[in-house]
């Protein structure tokens, strides 16, 4: 199958391309072609053809400009025309088929291009890629013509070009490919050959080594994406590639150092939530010294705690009850003192101003005064 090519060459550069090198070539709707690198099915494309009225094995050709995709002339004149219908042949039934078997005898002619496009299925997925000859020369593909006339009279000139089942390394990517036309004595016989030439050596794979290829970018499947990114080559990313790049990319991976800072920050949450459990559960073996100073370090923070909720609980060590007993009877007393003057401020209406300037002369003892005798 060939449904996009390349060509840019210049419109007199193709006969020589097609290895007519000699006789006169004359031109017919010239200005019409356009160069591309992304020839689809209704575009203008030279074509070299036979001139009209020329013997078999004649060298006048022609050099006219046609639409690629086939309108048969016995398509009707009302019928708007589909280039898509008909841009491919097989040339193992164009001796069959009507549309094809009578244009074999005299409208054989050569498509010259750099290049073409064939895509690789991957499930829902193609890849295209270009193929072309390794030293740059055109490409001449086997083609038919026909013309066609519609309604307000207009006739069109349209082509069709020949394929064939594909070569041994092309395969895999697809399983037809166009029929090429490697040297000229292959050209002269498919252009200028009699009708009684037997084509069926001509209509085979081309299987040379010369024909190489590479993927380009999807973007060229539109027919609008055109200019020199369309043969321009890309690497393929597989699947496996893809998962590994993005198990090592840095979003991926932790630095060894976040990954620390992580587990510090995780153990010390988990201490800090251990550690009033820990602490009012009674140990069931004896301590060593080591831990027992530990012990007594944590004791002391239980007093700050609970000093500051006033609800004192005494410590289960017994190297620290003394210790503990004092500064409890010390606490215990500060609460009774700070409770009564509460009690008294709140029970003794505040009627005038007097009664709290006299309140103050009595010199009831306060917890300043208090901590100040000691």
């Amino acid at each position: 199958m060939c449904g996009r090519a390349r060509c840019t060459l210049r419109a007199d550069d193709i006969p020589r391309a097609c290895h007519r090198t000699g006789g006169s070539v004359r031109t017919v709707n010239i200005d019409r072609y356009r160069p591309s690198y992304n020839v689809s099915p209704g575009s203008n494309l030279p074509v070299v053809r036979r001139a009209d009225g020329s013997s078999d094995g004649g060298e006048d050709v022609v050099l006219e400009c046609m639409k690629w995709g086939l309108i048969p002339s016995f398509t009707k004149k009302t019928e708007k025309p589909d280039h898509y219908k008909m841009f491919n042949a097989r040339s193992e039934s164009i001796g069959e088929k009507a549309s094809f078997r009578r244009l074999v005898p005299r409208s054989r002619c050569l498509v010259a291009v750099e290049g073409f496009y064939e895509w690789k299925k991957d499930g829902s997925k193609k890849q295209p890629y270009y193929i072309h000859f390794k030293d740059g020369r055109p490409l001449v593909f086997a083609a038919l013509y026909d013309s066609w006339e519609n309604s307000e009279g207009e006739m069109f000139y349209t082509f069709t070009i020949l394929t064939t089942s594909s070569s041994s390394a092309l395969k895999w990517l697809h399983d037809r490919m166009p029929v090429i036309l490697g040297d000229k004595e292959s050209s002269d016989k498919w252009l200028t050959g009699s009708s009684a030439t037997k084509f069926d050596t001509l209509l085979k794979p081309y299987e040379n080594s010369d024909l190489v290829w590479y993927p380009v970018t999807p973007a060229m499947g539109k027919p609008s994406f055109d200019g020199p990114e369309c043969i321009k080559e890309i690497k393929l990313k597989t699947e496996g590639s893809n998962l590994l790049s993005k198990f090592f990319s840095p979003k991926g991976i932790k630095k060894e150092s976040e990954l620390k800072s992580e587990k510090e920050s995780t153990s010390d949450i988990s201490v800090k939530s251990d550690l009033p459990k820990s602490l009012k559960e009674e140990p069931k073996e004896e301590p060593e010294p080591r831990e027992s100073n530990e012990g007594q370090s944590s004791l002391t923070e239980n007093e700050e705690q609970d000093f500051k909720s006033s609800e004192p609980t005494l410590p289960k060590d017994d190297a620290g009850k003394c210790q503990t007993k004092r500064a409890y009877e010390e606490l215990s007393a500060d609460s009774e003192l700070a409770t009564d003057e509460t009690e008294k401020l709140i029970t003794s209406p505040a009627k005038k101003k007097g009664n709290l300037k006299s309140a103050g002369d009595n010199k009831q003892p306060t917890l300043f005064s208090y901590f100040g005798k000691c």
